[in-house]
Order: structure tokens, then C-alpha cells, then sequence
């Protein structure tokens, strides 16, 4: 069991950091995010509320209390990181694979808190 939350820590705490750097950039580098949004066809108003989902996302996610919460961040992330990964795929800046490896990192942290769980 001591593995099993070892692993699950880890993935998470790395996608966590993935996470709260874009929230950052999302924040600080509002300029060139919004350039970025915009090549990928977003409107640019989108990169606030989208930060701020983010945040609520990993509250949720670490939080150990909101199980059925959890499963929607989850999904809510999955969502988020495949499309983010077509988006760069699409106008080929070579961003996807940290969208890739935060969807593994997803796919990791999801199935050892579910056996963590048990």
C-alpha cells in the first residue's frame, strides 16, 4: 500500500506542477498566452476563468473528502489535456508533448488514487 501512495503522490505532485506553471504563465504572461489562444482559435477572455478551473480542479483533486468531485476534475482534466494536445498538434508549436505528459501523469494519478482507495 506504501508503494501504491508513493506512486500516487509523485504523479500528482508532478502534475501539479505542470498544472500551477501554466496557471502561472496563464497570470503573469497574460500577453503571450492570449497570442498563443488566439493562434489556436480561442478567444482570449477564456484564460482567467480557465486558471482559475485549474486551481479549483487540483483543490478538488487533493482535497480527500470531495470523492465524487474528484472524478469530474478528473474527467475535467482529461478533457482539457487531450484537446490541449490536438490544439499544439494543429498549429505544430511542439507544446503536446507536456499536454501528453500531463495526460499520463492524469492517467497514473487517477488509477493509484483508485487503488489507494480500496
Amino acid at each position: 500500500m506504501k508503494r501504491l501512495k508513493t506512486i500516487y503522490y509523485v504523479a500528482t505532485g508532478l502534475l501539479t506542477i505542470i498544472l500551477l506553471f501554466s496557471v502561472n504563465m496563464y497570470i503573469f504572461k497574460h500577453d503571450d498566452v492570449a497570442k498563443m489562444f488566439t493562434n489556436f482559435g480561442y478567444p482570449s477572455y477564456i484564460i482567467y476563468p480557465y486558471a482559475t478551473a485549474k486551481l479549483i480542479g487540483l483543490f478538488v483533486i487533493w482535497y480527500p473528502g470531495f470523492k465524487t468531485l474528484k472524478e469530474w476534475a478528473y474527467a475535467g482534466f482529461f478533457f482539457a489535456f487531450v484537446l490541449a494536445f490536438f490544439a499544439h498538434v494543429m498549429i505544430n508549436d511542439g507544446g503536446q508533448m507536456t499536454a501528453l505528459i500531463a495526460l499520463i501523469l492524469l492517467g497514473i494519478s487517477y488509477i493509484f488514487n483508485k487503488k489507494t482507495q480500496l
